[in-house]
């Protein structure tokens, strides 16, 4: 069974820093491509970054690039998202999500992912 399970979220001063880690298992990660998203009261899903297969190419969504790094370690099945200088707007759940397609980068909102964690940046 693939189970995808997050952690790390919380409640963060604006400017300040947090470090998500998406757990992985019921599947070969080393083969897929692995995605961040998060979805804000109110509004739809927001892809934010994507790794993949090594950590050799990554990629991210103006909002969050130049802020957030998206890294992860194979061995431990484990996919990071270190987010810097955090802004009220990125007040939002944070999801991870496994590619639709193996070895490829395909990336579907109705794909697997985990219960999310919150992330609340407030004075």
């Amino acid at each position: 069974e693939v189970q995808l399970v997050e952690s790390g979220g919380g409640l963060v001063q604006p400017g300040g820093s947090l470090r998500l880690s998406c757990l992985a298992s019921g599947f070969s990660f080393s083969n897929y491509w692995m995605y961040w998203v998060r979805q804000a009261p109110g509004k739809e899903l927001e892809w934010i970054s994507v790794i993949n297969r090594d950590g050799g190419a990554t990629k991210y969504a103006d909002s969050v690039k130049g802020r957030f790094t998206i890294s992860r370690d194979n061995a431990k099945s484990t996919m990071y998202l270190q987010m810097n200088s955090l802004k009220p707007e990125d007040t939002a759940v944070y999801y991870c999500v496994r590619a639709s397609i193996e070895y490829g980068d395909y990336y579907s909102s109705s794909g697997y992912r985990g219960q999310g964690t919150q992330v609340t940046v407030s004075s």
